[in-house]
């Protein structure tokens, strides 16, 4: 009989099975030792299992072993993992927590993490990836972090930085940090809180790009949407139109002007965007940016995109134009437009000028849009339509109070947008829901461009 020396796991161990249906572990490479050593195993752990009944594979950096080093058999274990993902369609969660590269190792080491960054990119649309922050991720372990679709980090444990704090002199890289730049789409209290959202993300995500998007739902279709359009916040909104309890928020650290996640619609899994009406709506460059990455891993996916639109329009400031605010705004535009998913959109409230095209309107690809009754549609809201265009006849013809609900009547109306053909419907609050419900299940087989056929069918 062989001896084998026998595994010895630090914290890996304790991560793995938080990640994985109890007993479901399997590890892939187990006895791979480090290149040049003979005693000490590489620090990384490999393998697959099932989460929450699902198929998925993991790697976690192992502080335990040699400090997680990274190094050429690192990444070899990480690259052998990958390559069984993407053959069986199955999603990654890596966990970070390594003290970096060995330098020693020198252009063998720096080509072992572009070894992982191609891994990372060839997999990316076609199996989704969460990354895990968990200790250390410095360097470039942090590009390859945020090259994952979602990276979520653990509040007051999590380090997430290119350049150290102590390099640059300030301190960055924590959670709350990497979370309100934008890098992390979710903060857990705990690294329990962590590994939980990982796997309610593997539950409701698709296994691959050729994936159905459907899960099982007790919630009546036709039960009433039960929130009060002139009155609402939007999780409230959220909560009343998708399935009971299936909202999965992102990026909440990040920007609050819109809420974003995924949820599900009569059992059609689909990302949410609904702007926030506490915060006008306003359509700025932290909600413009994360919406455009929701938008497009969800067309990667094929996931439906399901809009609520309640904005003022967008942000007016000297701060947004030194931050190339039309560039956002640009690659937000491209992320409807390009997307080949199907697109729902639902105006609640008002919906002025650039945001009303932007959030998924028919001119950049929505397949239905809907508005309320009491839905404001319009290039200037009517305050500044009234002061633009009909300030003469104020008092000549009516207060400027008569004359804004009377510009809100007759130019802005969820009617004169549907006489327009930008609306296709005018529908009820309480009846939200079975309209969403009824056009996500139409478009599930939506197919762009022409059908093939072999050749039409002449008449006798």
């Amino acid at each position: 009989m062989v001896q084998v020396d026998e595994k010895v796991y630090g914290p890996s161990k304790e991560k793995l099975e938080s990640i994985f249906d109890l007993g479901t572990f399997v590890e892939l490479g187990a006895y791979t030792k480090r290149l040049n050593s003979q005693k000490d195993f590489e620090g990384v752990v490999c393998g697959y299992g099932s989460v929450n009944g699902k198929l998925a594979f993991a790697f976690v950096q192992d502080s335990g072993r040699t400090k997680g080093a990274f190094g050429e058999r690192h990444a070899k274990k990480i690259a052998d993992m990958y390559s069984l993902a993407v053959k069986n369609g199955a999603p990654i969660i890596g966990v970070f927590d390594s003290a970096g590269a060995v330098v020693y190792d020198g252009a063998s080491a720096l080509a072992a993490y572009g070894k992982v960054m191609k891994c990372v990119s060839d997999a990316s649309g076609i199996i989704p990836q969460i990354a895990v922050v968990d200790g250390v991720c410095g360097g470039m372990s942090a590009v390859v972090a945020s090259m994952f679709d979602f990276t979520v980090v653990v509040k007051d444990s999590s380090k997430l930085y290119v350049n150290a704090p102590f390099v640059v002199g300030k301190e960055i890289g924590t959670a709350e940090y990497a979370a309100a730049k934008g890098v992390a789409a979710y903060v857990a209290d705990n690294a329990q809180g962590a590994y939980a959202y990982a796997r309610e993300l593997v539950t409701v995500l698709p296994q691959n790009n050729a994936d159905a998007c459907l899960v099982e739902t007790a919630d009546a279709l036709n039960r009433a949407s039960a929130f009060n359009p002139e009155a609402y916040k939007a999780d409230e909104l959220i909560a009343a139109v998708a399935d009971s309890g299936s909202f999965v928020q992102m990026y909440k650290n990040y920007t609050d002007n819109a809420l974003l996640g995924i949820a599900s619609f009569g059992g059609v899994v689909s990302g949410v965007i609904a702007s926030n009406p506490e915060k006008k709506g306003v359509l700025d460059i932290k909600s413009a940016r994360a919406i455009s990455k929701l938008v497009s891993f969800c067309d990667s996916f094929g996931l439906p995109v399901v809009t609520f639109v309640d904005s003022c329009g967008l942000d007016v400031s000297a701060e947004a134009e030194d931050s190339a605010y039309a560039s956002e705004l640009a690659k937000l535009a491209y992320a409807y437009t390009s997307a080949e998913n199907a697109k729902v959109t639902a105006v609640i409230g008002k919906a002025y000028g650039a945001a009303f095209t932007l959030l998924g309107s028919k001119s950049v690809g929505a397949d239905m849009v809907y508005a309320l009754p009491t839905a404001a549609i319009s290039v200037l809201s009517p305050e500044a339509s009234v002061a633009f265009v009909w300030n003469d006849k104020v008092g000549a013809e009516g207060t400027r109070e008569e004359l804004e609900a009377e510009w809100k009547e007759k130019c802005a109306s969820a009617a004169d947008a549907c006489d327009r053909g930008e609306v296709d419907d005018i529908v009820e609050a309480e009846e939200l829901r079975k309209r969403i419900c009824a056009a996500l299940m139409m478009l599930a087989t939506k197919a762009d461009g022409k059908p093939t056929r072999r050749h039409a069918n002449m008449p006798l």
